[in-house]
């Protein structure tokens, strides 16, 4: 007899929803009923039906649907749907890639989406609804706050804290004891070897901040 697995829904339909769906699939450790999407969009993704968009979601919590996952890339919008399904009482799951590698003495917080290839070393802390997206290292002793997005082949070396909101774009490097302010933005190449301002974008290689021009 097969074990009864717990039933969660995906929020969102876009392409980091179908990884995420991908990865519950390969592990196999939830029963995904559909995922919603406030486009009205009427299809499925990697098999998975559509159930509509985000107003269906008490039903299925009075259906005994308990559990669920953002499935989107956006720091700000994923923050919110995330805090707010929560609140409603929903229970977050993570969607763990069984082809990452993640420490047993790393911690790992809820919601958190851990993709194909990622590695996360020991006494790394990973806390909620944290994107470490493929082939990224998270390496010994760095903290990753919530509703950040480590994009892929992203490289943070030892030390390293990401605080609340941040984006690490793809391929960028993170050099030791370095800290990356709430809500910043770190574009693709970069290589960040100091403190990062909240609020900043930075870019190149050394990282610098982007002046707007006025």
């Amino acid at each position: 007899m097969e074990p009864v697995l717990d039933k969660v829904v995906v929020i969102g339909g876009g392409g980091h929803s179908k990884v995420v769906i991908d990865i519950l699939q390969s592990a196999g450790t939830y029963e995904i009923v559909g995922f919603t999407d406030n486009s009205d969009q009427q299809r499925s993704l990697c098999g998975v039906p559509y159930l509509g968009n985000d107003e269906i979601l008490p039903e299925l919590l009075n259906k005994g649907v308990l559990r669920f996952i953002v499935g989107l890339g956006d720091n700000k919008v994923r923050k919110i749907l995330f805090e707010k399904i929560r609140t409603v009482g929903f229970m977050p799951v993570n969607a763990i890639s069984p082809f990452a590698h993640i420490s047993p003495h790393a911690k790992i917080g809820q919601g958190v989406v851990v993709m194909a290839g990622a590695v996360i070393n020991p006494y790394a802390v990973i806390k909620d609804n944290v994107i470490i997206n493929t082939l990224s290292g998270i390496d010994h002793d760095c903290i990753i706050d919530s509703h950040v997005h480590i994009a892929p082949g992203t490289s943070l070396t030892g030390c390293v804290r990401v605080c609340e909101g941040a984006f690490v774009g793809t391929g960028s490097k993170i050099t030791p004891n370095v800290e990356i302010g709430e809500w910043s933005v770190i574009g693709a190449g970069a290589v960040v070897i100091s403190d990062i301002l909240p609020g900043s974008t930075v870019v190149g290689v050394p990282a610098k901040k982007i002046i707007a021009k006025g």
